[in-house]
This record gives C-alpha cells, sequence and structure tokens, in this order.
C-alpha cells in the first residue's frame, strides 16, 4: 500500500512559530545559517500582542524571507496574530495545541514550545486548522451573534412561562406554544389589569377557539400586579431581541448577496464532481440542468430536507463555500466530527466510538436538520427510521447529520448541482426479491412445512 503525503509534510526552510499569550506571544523562528551548510539559526524572542507590534512582526519575518509561519490556537488570543500576519501576505497556519504538545520528560516553558513548534512546522509535522477566508469569518461572526440571541430569546420564553406557573396560570398546558398571537394577547391583557378567565379566553384566534372552555380553566389563577409587571419587562426584552434577530438577518442576507460565489452558476454538463446520485442530475436522465432555473447557493441547500434558508446561511458561514479544503465528503464530515474516531490495534477494529466536539454551531443545525428530515417521507427520513431500529435516536440522528454533511459537500463542490430525492423507496426498490424469497422458503422448510408459491393475481 502507498501513503501519499499530505500537501504540508515537507521540509521548509524558513519557518516561524509563534506560541501565544494574552498579552504577548512567543516568537521564534528557524532559517539556514547564512555561512554553515546544514547548520539552522533559531532565535527566540517576545512580541506584544498590539496591532503595532505584531504589524512590525509582520515586515522582519517578510525580510527574513518566512515561507511559514506556525500560531497555536489558544482561546481567542491567535485571532490577532493570525489576521495581521495574513493581511501582510504570509502563510500562516492554525494548529491545535492538543496535536502539537511538548515532548514528555522536558521542562515546559514558552521558550521551549515555540521552539518545538518551530521544528515541527520545517519538517511538516502539523496539521493546520481551517480558518476561512476574511468574508465568511465576517458572515460567521453574524450568524453565530443571531444564534446566541436566538437561544437567549428562548429563555426569555421559558422565564416567562415559569412566571406563569408561579401565578397559577396553566395556559402553556392548552397551547402547544407562548409565541402564538393568541397567548400573545392574552399575556398583553393580564398585564393591562385584567383578569376574567372568560374575557381572556375570547382572545383565541382561529384554531385557538376551539379550546376557549379550557383555555377558561387555565387562565384561572392568581396573576396579580407583580406578575404583570416582571412579564411585561420579559415582553419587553422578547420584542427587543426580535428586532436585532431581524437586523442580524437582513445584513446576513446582504454578505450572502455580495459573495460571488453563492450566486446562481449556469448549468454546464458536468454535475457532481463524485457523481453522487443524491446530487448530479446527470445520472437522472429524466432531469434536465438546462430547463431547471438557475438557484443560490442557500437556495440549492433549501432543497434538502430538513434545511430552512436560516440553516442554510449557518452552514454556509461555518464550512464555506470553498470545498477545495476539504478534498473528499469524507474530509468535511471528519473535520466536523459527525462520524467516529478510527482506531485499529492489529485485528480489532472497535466500533461506534465517541464522535468528538466539532464545530458547536455547525453539528448545532445540523442536529436540527436530521430531526427535521427523520419526520418527512424521503430518502432521508427512510434512513432515520433504518438506523433507528438497530442503533437507537442519537446514532441516527447522526448519521442523518452525516448524509446531510455528505450532500452539501456535493452540492457546494459543484456549483452546478442540484439536489435530487432519492425517495423513501430507495432500499426497498433494490432489494433482490427472488434471494428474499429463497431464503424465506428454506425458514419455512426448516419448521417442517412444504412450500408451494403462487404469483399474485
Amino acid at each position: 500500500m502507498e501513503v501519499p503525503d499530505e500537501e504540508h509534510e515537507h521540509l521548509i526552510e524558513r519557518v516561524a512559530a509563534i506560541d501565544v499569550a494574552k498579552a504577548f506571544g512567543k516568537v521564534c523562528t528557524r532559517i539556514p545559517h547564512p555561512s554553515t551548510s546544514g547548520r539552522r539559526v533559531t532565535k527566540v524572542w517576545d512580541v506584544e500582542a498590539t496591532m503595532n507590534a505584531v504589524t512590525e512582526l509582520s515586515d522582519r519575518l517578510i525580510e527574513l524571507g518566512v515561507e511559514k509561519v506556525t500560531v497555536e490556537s489558544t482561546g481567542d488570543y491567535w485571532r490577532i496574530w493570525y489576521y495581521v500576519l495574513e493581511a501582510r501576505g504570509l502563510n500562516v497556519q492554525l494548529v491545535n495545541a492538543r496535536d502539537v504538545k511538548h515532548l514528555p520528560g522536558r521542562s515546559k516553558t514558552d521558550k521551549l514550545d515555540a521552539v518545538w513548534l518551530a521544528k515541527l512546522t520545517e519538517k511538516g509535522l502539523v496539521r493546520p486548522s481551517f480558518v476561512p477566508p476574511k468574508e465568511i469569518r465576517t458572515l460567521r461572526d453574524y450568524t453565530r451573534m443571531r444564534s446566541d440571541l436566538t437561544a437567549e430569546r428562548t429563555r426569555y420564553w421559558l422565564r416567562l412561562e415559569k412566571l406563569l406557573e408561579d401565578s397559577l396560570i396553566k395556559v402553556s398546558a392548552v397551547a402547544s406554544t407562548l409565541t402564538t398571537a393568541s397567548i400573545r394577547d392574552m399575556i398583553e391583557a393580564l398585564i393591562a389589569g385584567e383578569r376574567n378567565p372568560r374575557v381572556l379566553a375570547e382572545l383565541a384566534r382561529g384554531r385557538m377557539r376551539a379550546k376557549i372552555p379550557a383555555l377558561v380553566e387555565a387562565l384561572t389563577g392568581q396573576f396579580d400586579d407583580h406578575h404583570a409587571e416582571i412579564a411585561a419587562l420579559l415582553l419587553a426584552q422578547i420584542d427587543g431581541l426580535d428586532a436585532q434577530i431581524g437586523k442580524l438577518t437582513a445584513r446576513i442576507e446582504q454578505l450572502l448577496d455580495d459573495l460571488p460565489a453563492a450566486q446562481p452558476h449556469r448549468a454546464s454538463g458536468d454535475s457532481g464532481r463524485d457523481g453522487n446520485s443524491s446530487t448530479s442530475p446527470s445520472h437522472h436522465p429524466e432531469i434536465t440542468t438546462a430547463s431547471q432555473p438557475m438557484l443560490s447557493a442557500v437556495e440549492r441547500l433549501d432543497e434538502i430536507p430538513g434545511i430552512s434558508p436560516a440553516v442554510a446561511q449557518v452552514i454556509l458561514a461555518e464550512v464555506g463555500l470553498d470545498m477545495n479544503r476539504f478534498p473528499t465528503a469524507g474530509h468535511l464530515v471528519s473535520w466536523a466530527k459527525l462520524c467516529p474516531r478510527t482506531i485499529q490495534s492489529g485485528a480489532k477494529s472497535p466500533t461506534g466510538g465517541r464522535t468528538g466536539k466539532g464545530n458547536p454551531y455547525l453539528k448545532g443545525v445540523l442536529g436540527q436538520a436530521a430531526a427535521v428530515a427523520a419526520r418527512t417521507d424521503s430518502f432521508l427520513g427512510e434512513r432515520y427510521r433504518r438506523i433507528v431500529k438497530r442503533r437507537g435516536k442519537l446514532k441516527a440522528l447522526v448519521a442523518v447529520a452525516r448524509s446531510i454533511l455528505v450532500i452539501i459537500w456535493h452540492l457546494l463542490a459543484d456549483p452546478t448541482a442540484k439536489y435530487f430525492d432519492l425517495g423513501a423507496g430507495y432500499h426497498a426498490d433494490r432489494v433482490n426479491k427472488d434471494k428474499r424469497i429463497r431464503t424465506y422458503v428454506r425458514q419455512l422448510e426448516a419448521l417442517g412445512l412444504t412450500v408451494t408459491l403462487t404469483s399474485a393475481a
């Protein structure tokens, strides 16, 4: 078996490494000796973690002809080093501190860490982490802020529900959620001073009016003035978060509109980089790409069951639009930690290991998409139902999330590809009926029965 080297696994003549701290960084450079062949010159010094100091460092590294700079990912302190050096045109890579631990048996100091990191860099023994380009990082900041504010809004709704429970108002047991217009009107009426359960129940709208008798019972409680004051504060917080989330959504849509790679691409003759049958129309003669409208990246991801435009925006912000960073769909799945680790020792190859932490924002939205897709009559829904029988709900959801991410990789790798659902009967249609008949016949004959097969009319 021939195992090719990765692109980063080669010797580099001039390297630099930075052991990052909050207020400063320990910088180490290793370059060839100017007069003695085969020798290396190693220099270590401290640089303050300020804009001007890091800019001066970048100028010095450029003068030395440094080919690659390695920055250790320590908290958020690595950002100033990575962003400034990258903007100055240097080849910067971010590495996980877990992958470059200092050799055991030696003292642990910032100086030795920087030297060790530089030695690993020049020998190509570090694996760079994925850092998206600046425009994707900007988009990611907005989508993550929106996710955080959405979670905060949910917490305020939960606080409001606890307040209603404290006032003996059980309206959440009748309505599926407090976010409906009917319940909002009732809460605002309670805040305004209305305490008559019949009057409050009459504020129900649409299908909620069929539950008026239950609402009358649920709205009978001990809601007093202090409950009204706190409820008003909670609703004001929720309304403020709604406005902020709306502004962020508009900004996210504007940023995606400004990205050329996210815009519709005219279909060509080839679809699907690896010929994925779930995304490539060329594998389905009945589908002609020429007759289909051109869609943006968000619209193409929105066609996948379980993915909404908001979820598609988060996915694009987390994985980017350039799939050259991930040579195959397996690389993207492994980076997202949606597959178990490979642990092999001799003849033993245990399965069912942990998937790892991964990107919490990406795994969160993929988990939501998988839960929604599991309830659909689609290929992904059927995949969930087949797996859940033998592996359980959690592993089935992870498997569906992985399938969704594989489809996403193919859609982003080929901007002209569109999602094509294989259907819930995909596996059933590929069953070898004759083989299954022979299996059932053998089982019945083993029970002492004589089997006669007759074709159905």
